[in-house]
């Protein structure tokens, strides 16, 4: 069940929820707060995949946990390339572009591509047949539900979409101005290259290291990743009120960090504004207000599947 304080007031303005002082002192980017972040993102990655690494081959009871942490956090490299395309990250708009790129070449992501798409997603969350996220359909079956999971949808929907992109066809994709086709398809090439010649040394050094390194991760911390997403608009309303269209997930500290504060949801979209830092403080104005609520991603998935037709 959502936990929700009191009902939502249709009459209320999303936009005034914060008193303007206060939403200018929460709007402040900070360099160093995002380089810590992205420093503290990385140890992660990088303790973890040493570890991964180094003990695959003789302790597994080491090497498992350690692949799955370092697969999650690999795969959460999203939520880096998410805030870093609203420009929020970082102070410096050159920085929010590079991370953006860097973090989108990690986790599969094109940041070219994903700041337009993800724009469009914003000006109309849960707006059927204008919110590009719903042209991929929720799960309404239990067979649905684990094929979403498992990342297989993600996985074949990525290497159509970059391959479409490569070959600049890319009218199909109302989001992308003309103007800006030029630069994604270039983009998008430039990390297919990335990704070319990652293989090509692999081939030459005869040590398939992208594929322990950066393939099998990737696709071990997907399934994780598409846990948490699908709790962000799935069972919300279909509208254009911010209030009930999207969901805050309360969890815990160490999914919080990785997802770079994205479970506050509900707050980022009501004021994109606001950097990550300052969503938990967001959170302490909004959290009356917002429709859906809810107490851990366990709870969010229990209503999911509950709707499931048997």
């Amino acid at each position: 069940m959502s936990v929700r304080a009191t009902p939502v007031d249709r009459d209320l303005n999303p936009q005034r929820l914060i008193p303007v002082e206060r939403l200018k002192q929460l709007n402040i980017r900070s360099n160093q707060a995002g380089l810590l972040q992205l420093a503290g993102h990385l140890a992660v990655m990088g303790v973890s995949g040493s570890l991964w690494l180094t003990q695959m081959g003789s302790h597994g009871w080491i090497a498992l946990p350690a692949l799955v942490i370092y697969g999650a956090s690999l795969a959460m490299m999203f939520a880096a390339l998410h805030e870093c395309v609203h420009r929020t990250a970082f102070a410096s708009p050159k920085l929010n572009d590079a991370v953006a790129w860097l973090a989108g070449l990690l986790s599969f992501y094109n940041s070219t591509f994903y700041r337009r798409y993800h724009k469009w997603h914003h000006r109309y969350t849960q707006i059927p047949g204008q919110d590009p996220e719903l042209e991929d359909a929720k799960p309404q079956s239990w067979r649905e539900y684990l094929i979403e999971l498992s990342g297989i949808t993600w996985w074949i929907g990525k290497v159509k979409g970059y391959f479409r992109m490569a070959s600049g066809r890319l009218e199909g994709y109302p989001y992308i101005p003309e103007s800006a086709r030029e630069e994604v398809t270039r983009s998008v090439r430039l990390q297919l290259a990335v990704y070319g010649l990652g293989i090509l040394a692999s081939f030459l050094l005869r040590d398939p290291w992208i594929v322990w390194l950066w393939l099998l991760p990737l696709a071990v911390g997907q399934p994780i990743l598409r846990f948490i997403l699908l709790a962000e608009h799935t069972g919300c309303s279909q509208d254009e009120d911010p209030l009930a269209n999207t969901r805050t997930t309360l969890t815990l500290w160490p999914i919080r960090f990785l997802m770079w504060n994205m479970p506050y949801h509900a707050e980022h979209h009501l004021y994109p504004s606001i950097p990550f830092h300052a969503l938990a403080k967001a959170h302490e104005h909004l959290q009356p207000h917002l429709a859906h609520l809810e107490q851990g991603y366990l709870r969010v998935h229990q209503q999911v599947v509950g709707h499931f037709q048997v």
